[in-house]
């Protein structure tokens, strides 16, 4: 779930062409945090992180189960 949140925090950043500054402005974190983010550095994030600047940005988390 972590690798998937990472892919999609970083294709947002991608297909808006934002530089880390603007990214770190909309996420509310350090700039240094977007490059880990954007070098996929995925240790540095906890899931919960992740979740939080998904929500950040004003999307909705689902997560479902199999059986």
């Amino acid at each position: 779930m972590r690798s998937n949140l990472m892919s999609d925090l970083r294709l947002y950043v991608e297909k808006r062409k934002l530089t880390q500054s603007e990214t770190a402005k909309r996420l509310g974190i350090a700039q240094s945090r977007v490059s880990d983010l954007v070098r996929g550095k995925w240790e540095k994030f906890s899931l919960e992180m992740l979740i939080t600047l998904e929500a950040g940005l004003g999307r909705t988390i689902r997560a479902e189960f199999a059986t």
